[in-house]
């Protein structure tokens, strides 16, 4: 557990000593909130969807945890290249715990991320419930932890930088796209919904929605449940995939 706690920790003070990075992660997002949110808000509302915003508010909470998160796997890359992780693979520790270290803290400085982003929506327009926050914080955290180890599992396979660019706009951008976080995933056509039904980012996205608003596609429990299975199964490639690790 110490060293689950170090890799942590030292995951925080490198995201704390970036302060232009974390000014630089919120720009994306709220590019989204304003250009989307309101763009798009008088078509939402002549079309009977309500308030766009309120609809809309969640998937940008979860895009900013999603991305800020999957660059965890960037982070083990540079440490792969300047030696950091060869010295922490010869430590008397398993790769579970480096793992699970380098998962919790790549998911914890997305919590972080992702509390900046709701405050904007909150000044945006927003009007949460508030009393189903805990709830609002566990899918948070569920979607947050799915998307580090999933970066983590990813940098295992990578052994340069360059690669990285390349699964995130091939892969990464499109589960956030079709996770229903800009459009309702509600009669869609069939083949566009079975995708988003086997993302597991929809049932993280519908969940947070459920806990803000109240509206849900899919079962609390079920997404709960989605999104835990998907985590044990990424955490199980991912300790595959550093077992692997040459350097």
């Amino acid at each position: 557990m110490n060293a689950i706690y170090i890799l942590w920790l030292r995951q925080l003070k490198r995201f704390v000593r970036k302060k232009a990075s974390i000014v630089g992660a919120l720009g994306q997002p709220i590019i989204f909130l304003l250009a989307i949110g309101f763009g798009f808000s008088p078509i939402y509302a002549k079309a009977g969807g309500g308030n766009y915003i309120q609809f809309l508010a969640p998937g940008i909470i979860v895009m900013t945890v999603l991305f800020t998160s999957i660059f965890t796997g960037l982070e083990i890359i540079w440490d792969k290249q300047f030696g950091f992780l060869k010295e922490t693979f010869v430590a008397p520790i398993s790769r579970l715990e480096i793992l699970l270290g380098k998962t919790l803290g790549g998911a914890t400085v997305a919590m972080i991320q992702g509390t900046f982003v709701f405050l904007i929506t909150l000044i945006a327009g927003f009007r949460p419930d508030l009393a189903s926050l805990p709830l609002a914080l566990l899918f948070l955290f569920l979607v947050a932890v799915l998307s580090s180890a999933l970066g983590a599992a990813i940098a295992a396979r990578l052994d340069d930088m360059q690669g990285f660019p390349l699964i995130f706009n091939f892969m990464v951008q499109p589960l956030f796209f079709l996770s229903g976080a800009i459009f309702p995933i509600k009669d869609l056509p069939p083949a566009l919904s079975f995708i988003t039904k086997i993302n597991p980012f929809s049932y993280g996205v519908d969940g947070l929605r459920y806990a803000f608003n109240g509206a849900n596609v899919f079962n609390p429990v079920l997404s709960i449940s989605v999104l835990c299975g998907f985590t044990a199964v990424i955490l199980a490639a991912g300790v595959y995939q550093f077992s692997k690790v040459q350097l």
